[in-house]
């Protein structure tokens, strides 16, 4: 079993980065969106066969209970996201928006991005996460621009300079703690290894850690989307591919996440250290607000839901922040429906701001009419990212609220708020784009590609109703893990 858990993560690895080189090469756009969604099947499969088979760790790669469902979760959504990205960039060809060149390098760096996260969640040395995370903000970077327009190169620059900002950060946050770890487990690659250091971290020095903590939450949650981190996600949102938007809001900003996490371990295992709750709390809190007031403000339909996506990433942080068992559950419940979810939400507007030639709110109007298929799934989409039953989001909002309010009456009440902000500006926002009177305009065929936001709205609906056991142990397990 160990040997196959081994060819799994090889494959997880090798699979994307070899595909990235061949979509370079080939100058057929159909050929290469069969292989990028061939490259990306293959990569899930592999995935799900760790749940099963879990190779040996080693100083460099691990695969343990914490991450093991997130590859799983990066694969699937990277999956669906391919086969919903082959009908969404034919268009964009068609339309003179991207020429076959832009398209050889979009599948190639979408290739890429999917090896970058999977090693990012797999490694076991810091150093070798900041890396992997450092490439997949680089990689995303140069997709958000792949327009060439003024709006998406100054968008791309923006997320440059401030995830490169995050990244410095978080790298300073990686040296302190591998400062920290030294004099206890001596120079070299052990004092980098997860593992090693979640078992020596009582011992560390709890000045350096707490230190190093507070730039590893900076960095990294900028990444993630925290405000007042957050400024280059709404533009990178508006102005990239609608594939890389769905790929921004439900897989890196869990990275980021991630990678906080893996941290915030270290420091409760350490006595004598600050508390990261408070801290996380307190982003969480912020962006939830924040997210929530801004929501009203947004005319394109894009940067709509990448404030949302700010929102729920604000849920999240704060649940984790609270800590517990009840907390940590729903987080970890949050993450994952919140990533089927909001792509599924960008599935439904890619094709949307395609037919409809627009970004614009106030220019898409009674979408059940016109674009029933979408119309309706972009319904389902909201209502679910609302936290309405019978979706799974309600659950979750619900597990994160009644724990708050267990032991913080008062924060609880700020979470409401936020949580009402946010459902109110999104119900009013859908009624124009779904109900409204539709214009009279000509209305363009809707490619095959919805089945992937059917596919991920019927999992967070059926989320709201049964949870698989397996996967109930698994979120109980990494609860208990976090603290």
């Amino acid at each position: 079993m160990s040997n196959l858990g081994v060819m799994a993560v090889t494959v997880l690895l090798a699979v994307p980065a070899t595909a990235a080189l061949l979509l370079a090469l080939l100058p057929d756009y159909r050929i290469g969106a069969r292989l990028n969604v061939s490259a990306a099947l293959l990569s899930l499969l592999a995935a799900a066969a760790l749940l099963w088979m879990k190779p040996e760790p080693n100083l460099y790669l691990r695969v343990d209970d914490f991450n093991i469902y997130l590859i799983v979760l990066n694969n699937l959504v990277s999956f669906t996201t391919s086969v919903f990205s082959a009908s969404y960039i034919a268009h964009e060809l068609e339309t003179g928006r991207l020429t076959p060149v832009y398209l050889r390098f979009y599948h190639a760096m979408y290739q890429a991005l999917i090896f970058a996260m999977n090693l990012a969640f797999l490694a076991n040395n810091i150093g070798l996460m900041w890396v992997a995370i450092e490439l997949a903000t680089l990689i995303t970077v140069l997709m958000v621009g792949i327009y060439r327009t003024r709006a998406a190169l100054e968008a791309a620059w923006k997320y440059f300079i401030l995830g490169s900002l995050g990244i410095a950060l978080a790298l300073f946050g990686t040296i302190l703690v591998y400062l920290a770890a030294q004099p206890v487990m001596g120079e070299g690659l052990p004092a980098m290894a997860w593992d090693q250091l979640l078992a020596g971290a009582g011992s560390f020095d709890p000045a350096l850690l707490n230190l190093a903590f507070v730039f590893l939450l900076l960095g990294y949650g900028t990444k993630a989307g925290l405000a007042p981190l957050h400024a280059w996600l709404p533009d990178a949102h508006a102005e990239g591919p609608t594939p890389i938007s769905a790929v921004l809001s439900g897989l890196l900003l869990n990275v980021a996440l991630y990678a906080v996490l893996r941290f915030k371990m270290l420091m409760n295992a350490n006595p004598s250290a600050l508390a990261p709750g408070p801290l996380m709390v307190g982003l969480g809190l912020l962006s939830l607000l924040f997210a929530g007031l801004m929501l009203y403000r947004r005319g394109d339909i894009k940067r709509l839901f990448a404030y949302s996506s700010i929102e729920h990433m604000g849920i999240i942080t704060f649940a984790f922040g609270m800590g517990g068992p009840l907390a940590n559950f729903a987080g970890l419940l949050h993450m994952t429906l919140h990533s089927l979810t909001k792509s599924a939400i960008f599935f439904a507007v890619g094709h949307i701001s395609q037919v409809k030639g627009t970004q614009r709110i106030s220019t898409i109007r009674g979408l059940t009419v016109t674009h029933p298929a979408l119309g309706w799934g972009l319904v389902a989409g909201v209502i679910a990212i609302a936290g309405m039953p019978p979706f799974g989001i309600f659950m979750s909002e619900f597990l994160v609220v009644s724990s708050t309010f267990a032991r913080q009456p008062l924060l609880a009440l700020l979470l409401v708020l936020g949580l009402l902000l946010a459902f109110g500006t999104l119900l009013w926002r859908l009624h124009g784009l779904a109900f409204g009177k539709p214009d009279s305009g000509p209305a363009m065929p809707v490619q095959a590609g919805i089945l992937p936001m059917l596919a991920h709205l019927a999992l967070v609906l059926i989320a709201g109703v049964w949870l698989p056991g397996p996967l109930v142990a698994w979120f109980h397990n990494v609860a208990v893990l976090l603290g």
